[in-house]
């Protein structure tokens, strides 16, 4: 019998010459996103110059977390992250990742995030007290304000003056923003002078900056001050289990390690908790069963880590949020050897790509995928398939800073529903903006503050 000989990996429509799939990614990159599982289950995209075969099969994408040695980190994705944030724990290749991580973890210890979260309660508090009863406020703004300040702390030890975190804050998506851009676009328009490039070059610059000077300061007080950067110098020998030394990180890697941090604390948190705000906003039933439990479980104060047990809707929301408006819609690696994925050899060198988006809102993985729905989490409803749900990735790669994310986005959402009511002023649902980030433009709302039920009313709504 004839050896099966597999098909070609087909190419999604719409390529360009030089720029690929540039103008649709740009465009409408979410959208373009959900089309591709229609074509199968490799498919190939042009970002830019560069080939890469998209995975839209749920088992193709558990193979390709599994197999991390296999499909490194790399292709135009990571090329521009490792470019813009340097090799950090989220950016660097393979052979560097395990000294990297084991480095790094003892910063996110289940006791540290517990005392993470005691920061976190009291930004969110000062936060949402300063607004006013009919207040408009950008809501993806003033999360940032609650992500910046809890980072402020958490990671630098609260050394920078306000006016520095503010241009942190501002840096962070203006970098990020910046990656995306060049994944997609030829080379020759990354290095034209445009306000885009300027822009993407001086917050690099800044935040590596910024960075340095906080080692300094660091070093000079000679002191733990709580934080992630004094975990990060005074983890410099290092014991494995085995008996062998750890060589400690370099200042240059701590620096690629505060901006990883800085940049994925911010956007993705400040992201999240704004969409999951409009969500809310347009399911009122959801809305009021939210208001009931944090009554309950609340009252007049701000969610600390002790509630988090208590509040089941709450994470739920957090969690559909995560899937429906996956922080990070695309992801790129590098095939290092000779391999198979599914029935296609991939050779060295190729460049294959995977969207958490994607995979989470595919119809056969999650029924009803555009419908918000915090329900299908609960105990009662079937468990989605293993590994459907991957915001912060999965395998040995998945984020380190998963838990201190999650802790911080349950933390704000219960403390600002259980003061607030916020409304979008228009119906027009915000648009998605382009960055390594999926975040909402311009998502202006009206506060208005809330009078918690009694226990009475909120247990008959729960």
């Amino acid at each position: 019998m004839p050896a099966i000989v597999p098909s070609p990996i087909p190419e999604a429509p719409g390529a360009l010459p030089l720029i690929g799939h540039a103008l649709p990614l740009l465009r409408d990159p979410l959208g373009f996103m959900r089309s591709l599982p229609a074509h199968a289950d490799l498919v190939r995209v042009r970002l830019g110059p560069v080939e890469a075969v998209m995975v839209t099969a749920l088992d193709l994408t558990r193979t390709l977390l599994r197999q991390h040695d296999v499909f490194d980190k790399g292709g135009p994705i990571y090329d521009k992250l490792r470019e813009g944030l340097g090799n950090g724990l989220g950016t660097c290749p393979f052979q560097d990742h395990q000294r990297q991580r084991q480095l790094v973890q003892p910063a996110f210890r289940s006791d540290r995030i517990t005392r993470y979260a005691a920061l976190m309660t009291n930004h969110i508090d000062t936060v949402t007290a300063s607004w006013n009863d009919g207040d408009v406020i950008d809501a993806y703004a003033e999360m940032g304000k609650i992500a910046g300040l809890t980072l402020g702390q958490s990671i630098l030890g609260g050394v920078l003056p306000p006016k520095a975190l503010t241009q942190v804050l501002a840096d962070a998506p203006a970098l990020m923003e910046g990656v995306v851009t060049r994944a997609v676009t030829p080379p020759f328009l990354q290095r034209l002078p445009t306000p885009a490039n300027r822009r993407y070059h001086q917050a690099r610059s800044r935040l590596r900056e910024t960075a340095l000077a906080i080692i300094r300061d660091h070093r000079a007080a000679g002191t733990d001050h709580g934080d992630i950067v004094s975990v990060l110098l005074t983890g410099e020998e290092q014991t494995q289990t085995v008996g062998t030394r750890l060589r400690g990180l370099t200042d240059e890697e701590i620096v690629d390690q505060i901006i990883t941090f800085l940049v994925a604390g911010t956007d993705t948190s400040q992201a999240t908790v704004a969409w999951a705000l409009y969500q809310i906003s347009r399911h009122p039933d959801i809305e009021e069963r939210l208001h009931a439990e944090v009554d309950t479980v609340l009252g007049l104060n701000p969610a600390a880590h002790h509630h988090l047990s208590r509040l089941p809707l709450t994470t739920h929301i957090i969690t559909e949020t995560l899937r429906l408006c996956a922080p990070v819609w695309l992801i790129t690696r590098t095939v290092t050897a000779d391999t198979a994925l599914g029935a296609h050899r991939l050779p060295a060198g190729t460049t294959v790509a995977f969207s958490p988006y994607l995979l989470h809102t595919r119809p056969d993985l999650f029924p009803d995928p555009q419908r918000f729905d915090p329900d299908r989490w609960a105990r009662q409803h079937p468990t989605p398939p293993r590994g459907a749900l991957i915001p912060f990735s999965a395998g040995k790669r998945k984020c380190l800073g998963d838990q201190f994310a999650t802790t911080e986005l349950t933390l704000a959402l219960a403390t600002i529903t259980a003061r607030w009511r916020l409304t979008p002023l228009t119906h027009r649902a915000p648009r998605p903006v382009l960055s390594m980030v999926t975040r909402p433009h311009r998502l202006r709302m009206k506060a208005e503050r809330r009078h918690p039920m009694r226990n009475d009313e909120a247990s008959s709504l729960q």
